[in-house]
């Protein structure tokens, strides 16, 4: 499995170095969407986990990821959520055109290679420029796919100013992680 992180130029990444073999996603182009496009590439045909460079792990992420997607390797798997449900449901599977949030998803076997192809002719670009997530959930969508969603989540998102919309609110966080493992 790849491990991708998609990153600007403008933060400093050293903290995540300590991820065994992660990959870098960047690009000279303030992009996010070319960006996402970019580490779509970088996977190829590969299982990947895809990561932003905003995030928090648990104590036990690497752990914790590599056991949850050993027994989903299969699935499409979300780490990161906001929903109500994730508290009285918790972990579940939830209809592709439902998905939100890049933060940190794993893609099985050939799904990155996939969503790439989709992501050249998406119809939605212009009008979601920063989209990754919601052209994810159009092909998840389009392809009946249900992605699982993990909880507690395996990362949070940092409290700070969003480089890709400035107008987001700086507290997208998760309602479910814990900094201990699960």
């Amino acid at each position: 499995m790849k491990i991708i992180m998609r990153t600007t130029l403008e933060r400093d990444i050293f903290e995540y170095d300590k991820i065994p073999g992660i990959l870098y996603s960047k690009i000279e182009k303030h992009d996010a969407y070319e960006n996402f496009q970019n580490a779509l590439l970088m996977a190829g045909n590969d299982p990947a986990l895809h990561l932003e460079d905003d995030i928090i792990f648990n104590s036990g992420f690497i752990v914790d990821v590599n056991k949850i997607i050993g027994e989903h390797k299969a699935s499409v798997i979300q780490f990161f959520s906001m929903r109500g449900d994730d508290l009285t449901i918790g972990t579940r599977y939830i209809n592709g055109a439902r998905f939100i949030a890049a933060l940190c998803f794993y893609l099985p076997i050939g799904m990155s290679a996939d969503i790439l192809n989709y992501s050249y002719t998406w119809e939605r670009r212009e009008e979601h420029p920063t989209g990754s997530d919601l052209m994810v959930a159009d092909y998840l969508k389009k392809e009946k796919i249900k992605y699982l969603n993990i909880c507690p989540n395996l990362v949070d998102h940092k409290v700070a100013k969003s480089l890709i919309n400035s107008k987001r609110s700086s507290k997208r966080v998760s309602l479910t992680f814990k900094k201990e493992g699960v």
